[in-house]
């Protein structure tokens, strides 16, 4: 094992009809002056965010609104907000929505924080010495935004869709309530469960500083969260599947199932973010689309936990070598992935993508990983264009 930092400063509020509470939350946090930051229409019709307003009302706490955050955030709406912020002296930001009302809040108050260009953290330039104290109402299950430290954001010139982490943004609090995700919609349920797998299988595929304790944990994580999208494929509305997803959400991208190794390999995250920038599609399913291919490229590069990921998560015999058994656990993988109605490949994610745009796409994702990137095995942009061939 290697020596680890972990840091989780957010508190969690969980459970039915815990959204009444976020007033009493904001003040004790230091909130006097908020901006209500959420996605599209669901929070309006659903009647969240009138219940969300309505309480901070009755107790007296000023707040503006901003809507607008789309799948792969914008850069626009950040300058936005960023803006909004200074004019209106806000001095705390409630995120009400999924990862990308929490990432897009995330950068805003990197932005009202810091001087400068905000972008110029996404792109690896500075590094931000604070950040707008942050709340969040969680309304889908997926990213784990609500108490990570990373966030994501795409610059709409060039689409170009660029991750930054920083202890400064993890939320203060987070509500989560998994009633507010059962007016989703069965593919976004979907693209949810798959995200949470991945943020735990790119710190479980890698080469170093492997517990057994977090291989524990990780390994129950995956369990759980395979079982119950099976279940709220038939049952959207079961309470309880609804509650071991959003709670793995959480623990899946908090650092838990990472301590003690090597980082992580987060090659599939990376790939996937070309995708996402130039195709803008949804993140889960990007992810399921690149991930067999990764997983058949590098699978050798680091067999024994390929071998150990077949066994003890997707219930494959040991019978056979290691090489046949960590085949079968990917291939089983990718079943999973069909029954959730997850894709496998572009094609089944709808992208038609052209030889021009896979070379388009591997050498901006080399150029965002500073060159080379990987633990289960290290890409260079020549390993990324034959995966994203690989996927088409």
């Amino acid at each position: 094992m290697f020596d680890f930092k972990y840091y989780t400063p957010t508190k969690v509020i969980f459970g039915k009809n815990t959204e009444s509470k976020v007033a009493d939350l904001i003040k004790e946090f230091g909130g006097t002056k908020v901006l209500v930051h959420y996605g599209g229409g669901s929070v309006v019709r659903s009647g969240l965010l009138k219940r969300v307003t309505d309480t901070l009302d009755a107790a007296g706490i000023k707040y503006i609104v901003l809507g607008g955050a789309v799948p792969n955030p914008h850069l626009g709406l950040v300058y936005e907000g960023i803006e909004l912020c200074k004019k209106e002296n806000v001095d705390f930001l409630l995120a009400v929505g999924g990862g990308s009302a929490i990432d897009s809040a995330k950068a805003i108050g990197y932005g009202v924080a810091n001087e400068g260009d905000v972008w110029d953290y996404y792109d690896y330039k500075r590094q931000v010495s604070g950040c707008l104290p942050l709340g969040v109402i969680l309304t889908i299950a997926a990213t784990g935004s609500e108490m990570s430290d990373s966030s994501v954001i795409t610059k709409e010139e060039g689409l170009v869709k660029r991750g930054y982490s920083s202890d400064y943004g993890r939320p203060r609090f987070a509500i989560m309530n998994p009633e507010l995700t059962m007016t989703l919609p069965d593919y976004q349920t979907a693209c949810g469960c798959t995200d949470i797998m991945m943020h735990t299988m790119e710190r479980y595929f890698t080469n170093g500083g492997n517990m057994e304790i977090t291989d524990a944990l990780a390994e129950g994580l995956l369990r759980t969260v395979k079982k119950n999208a099976v279940i709220l494929r038939d049952d959207p509305k079961n309470y309880d599947a609804r509650a071991e997803v959003m709670w793995a959400g959480s623990l899946a991208h908090n650092g838990l199932t990472g301590c003690g190794n090597d980082g992580g390999d987060w090659m599939t995250h990376k790939l996937e973010h070309e995708l996402g920038g130039l195709y803008d599609v949804a993140h889960g399913a990007g992810l399921a689309a690149i991930w067999g291919s990764w997983a058949r490229y590098v699978y050798k590069n680091c067999l024994p936990r390929f071998k150990k990921f077949a066994l003890n998560v997707m219930d494959v015999k040991d019978e056979g070598t290691d090489e046949e058994i960590a085949l079968k656990g990917i291939e089983a993988m990718e079943d999973f992935y069909r029954s959730i109605k997850m894709p496998t490949n572009l094609r089944e994610l709808g992208v038609n993508a052209t030889e021009e745009d896979l070379v388009t796409m591997a050498h901006k994702c080399a150029v965002g990983v500073g060159g080379e990137m990987g633990s289960a095995r290290v890409l260079n942009e020549e390993d990324m264009l034959n995966i994203f061939k690989a996927s088409v």
